[in-house]
């Protein structure tokens, strides 16, 4: 057996020489700290996407896209696949699970101040990669066709309508027309399964680069430290085993949901019913969702709603640029103003949604 495997290594040497990858994955070292447990969420957030496309191609070999198919197909899934309620749950679940885990990530890498030079790109694919996935749940939120998601969609799409000049027209390109229907279903289905995973694999093939070329920062109270007072592992294996026996956790956490958490279909959605009361959108856009409401109904002749979701527009944009603005801050007031500005974020994220959950 071990000859085979080493005239196996043999053969794959000759013909591609992987001793420049050998070198560097054996030279590579990363920092080890106190701090440095949320290194790790970057790699459960890859492992939870391998995880949706697994199962969500499962998924695509029953489901049908369509008013009068959509919801039939999911109860098939469930009810007569084998197994194909668990594969459901687990894509469900995994979903919310891998958004929560980049939100987690993104934190991280804001307070560790990862974000600056030489780092800037890292953060901004970074950035991009969040709101792909919050456009991957979004757009597979409406699959099921259920009266939830129906709703809930529609309530969506119609926030990106107030605005101005330009909101009307986004709204109808995500309906595929004035109202959410089969149309809308069909729009969806195709960002859902091709559109997006083609532009995420292609956005964390540059996010995973990125990180590699610079290496992972060092926490900012090492600057002042000599370096024998700093403490390294190296990434393989050392780095890589304790990574792949978080995302063996992970997987026992996301069966347990799956199975003690079934992820559950309801009715049929009927676009002639009124609205269900008290319809809200996902929990990962809720905070956002629960603000609008305290906004009052006219500040200064503007319209509140519309203030809102620009505020909320203008709040993303700074967040995405904050390696310019950060750089540009006085030395002595850089870290202490970030870290204040991300402990109200979070804090406001975090008191808004459980305000809109209630």
């Amino acid at each position: 057996m071990l000859r085979l495997k080493t005239q196996f290594m043999e053969w794959v040497q000759e013909r591609f020489d992987l001793s420049a990858l050998q070198h560097f994955a054996s030279e590579k070292k990363v920092p080890h700290f106190r701090g440095s447990f949320w290194y790790y969420f970057g790699g459960v957030s890859l492992f939870l996407f391998i995880v949706q496309i697994g199962t969500g191609i499962l998924l695509l070999m029953y489901y049908q896209p369509g008013a009068n198919t959509a919801f039939e197909s999911v109860y098939f899934i469930i009810s007569k696949v084998p197994f194909g309620w668990l594969i459901r749950s687990i894509h469900s679940w995994s979903a919310n699970l891998m958004i929560l885990s980049v939100f987690i990530h993104m934190f991280s890498v804001y307070f560790g101040k990862a974000f600056r030079k030489p780092r800037e790109l890292t953060w901004y694919s970074g950035f991009l990669l969040l709101g792909l996935a919050l456009a991957f749940g979004f757009s597979g939120y409406l699959l099921p066709w259920n009266t939830l998601s129906y709703f809930a969609t529609k309530v969506g799409t119609e926030i990106t309508a107030v605005v101005p000049v330009i909101g009307e027209p986004i709204m109808r390109l995500l309906r595929a027309g004035n109202d959410v229907s089969t149309a809308t279903m069909t729009r969806f289905f195709g960002l859902h399964v091709a559109i997006f995973p083609a532009i995420f694999t292609l956005i964390l093939s540059v996010h995973l680069l990125l990180i590699q070329v610079p290496g992972i920062t060092e926490p900012e109270s090492w600057k002042d430290h000599p370096p024998g007072k700093k403490s390294f592992i190296r990434f393989f294996p050392y780095f890589v085993l304790r990574d792949v026996l978080l995302w063996l956790i992970v997987l026992n956490v996301l069966a347990i949901l799956a199975v003690y958490f079934p992820w559950e279909l309801g009715a049929k959605a009927d676009p002639f019913a009124p609205a269900p009361a008290g319809i809200k959108p996902e929990w990962y856009f809720l905070f956002m969702y629960q603000s609008l409401k305290y906004f009052p109904p006219k500040i200064l002749s503007v319209d509140g709603e519309v203030l809102g979701v620009m505020l909320f527009g203008i709040a993303g944009l700074l967040w995405f640029l904050v390696p310019l603005w950060d750089a540009h801050c006085p030395k002595g007031l850089r870290n202490r103003l970030i870290n204040y500005i991300g402990i109200i974020v979070v804090i406001f994220v975090i008191g808004m949604t459980i305000l809109g959950v209630k």
